[in-house]
């Protein structure tokens, strides 16, 4: 990301931890990073795919700390459910720019498709670490690896959503992908 980007980017994330989706105002956003609004839109279809490249920022980021310190556990439930707990964390730490993400996730853009692929993939790549013990050892993932993550990205994501609508906390998105995770990992316990 070039410093011009970097700066409208780090403007569109300020916004959003201020007001949410609704504040990001592509107007707002350039005078703030200090660039021409084509400018802007020469890098940026729209708001959401300004948000998408703002929590492509914070992946990257999340990605550092997750390999340096990656989830601990005795088993694969265990690491899966403190990854969920440590990513969901992270991103509700800033509500308001949690929300707008989900949004922008959730939008259906089609021109955002790939940006929303890229989320979903790199997200089941940490899961799937964490199912192996953490690390990033460049085997592609089983098929059973492949539908573990991407079935508890669904439900975590569903739950993020439900969070993001007010219609429960952040601990009922941790529990409910913890139960989705011992349902799916250690099937007895159900």
């Amino acid at each position: 990301m070039d410093e011009r980007t970097r700066r409208i980017v780090d403007a569109a994330t300020a916004l959003a931890e201020k007001g949410g989706f609704e504040a990001v105002r592509l107007r707002d956003v350039a005078a703030q990073s200090g660039v021409a609004l084509g400018t802007l839109y020469r890098r940026f279809r729209s708001k959401e795919d300004l948000l998408l490249a703002a929590l492509e920022l914070a992946m990257r980021e999340y990605e550092a700390r997750f390999y340096a310190v990656p989830p601990e556990g005795a088993t694969a439930l265990l690491r899966v459910d403190a990854f969920f707990a440590g990513y969901t964390a992270t991103l509700c730490r800033r509500p308001n720019l949690a929300r707008a993400l989900v949004r922008a996730i959730a939008s259906g853009a089609p021109e955002l498709t790939l940006r929303v692929a890229a989320f979903h993939a790199r997200t089941e790549g940490w899961i799937t670490a964490s199912l192996r013990g953490g690390t990033r050892d460049g085997a592609p993932p089983s098929e059973r690896e492949h539908s573990l993550a991407s079935s508890l990205l669904l439900v975590w994501f569903a739950s993020l959503t439900g969070w993001a609508s007010g219609v429960h906390d952040e601990a009922r998105i941790v529990e409910q992908t913890r139960v989705a995770a011992a349902l799916m990992l250690e099937p007895g316990l159900g």
